[in-house]
């Protein structure tokens, strides 16, 4: 019994630290890992708006959207942070478009958890490069083993389907949403 006793109390003391430890840490950690995520959204946004020098924030129900501005103060256009499922995860991404949300400017993964090797080939330059100006009227579609023959279509990438249509969805929806608010209101 006092054996019993003896292994009862080391493992709670043990549990009692471990569990302090873990939230001493996550309270340090918290505010960076923000600030970082902050810092990496902000470059993103320079990234799909590249001639874009300052933005302000938007409220926008659910989404992120960020209006960008040009050196002599004039709206180029959005910066819009949306997410959706993936193959294997949330897929989180940040696109650029045009003020009319007519034409895609460019898209960056922000996050993704997707197969390496194939699904993962959304990061790559090779499948971003295909919304660059890609026309959202109407909605993009995903094209299967040939080129694209209109200019709302998307190449996937072979064996790695259901990872690019996942994006191409989460850019639709992401429109679409836009769209439903009668355009970007301030």
């Amino acid at each position: 019994m006092k054996k019993v006793l003896q292994i009862i109390l080391v493992l709670t003391f043990t549990a009692v630290v471990s569990g302090f430890v873990l939230s001493s840490v996550n309270n340090w950690a918290k505010p960076l890992i923000e600030e970082n995520r902050i810092k990496a959204i902000s470059q993103a946004i320079f990234l799909v708006q590249q001639s874009g020098v300052r933005y302000e924030k938007l409220k926008i129900d659910e989404i992120d959207v960020f209006e960008v501005f040009d050196e002599n103060n004039n709206s180029i256009g959005y910066a819009v942070v949306s997410e959706g499922n993936g193959f294997q995860g949330t897929i989180k991404l940040i696109f650029g478009i045009d003020k009319d949300l007519n034409r895609i400017k460019a898209i960056e993964i922000l996050e993704q958890v997707e197969t390496p090797g194939l699904g993962s080939l959304i990061t790559e330059d090779n499948f971003k490069n295909r919304f660059k100006n890609l026309n959202t009227q109407p909605l993009i579609q995903v094209g299967k083993g040939k080129k694209p023959s209109n200019d709302n279509e998307v190449q996937a990438i072979t064996g790695a389907t259901i990872s690019s249509k996942a994006v191409v969805r989460i850019v639709n929806d992401a429109i679409s949403k836009l769209k439903k608010f009668n355009g970007i209101q301030k």
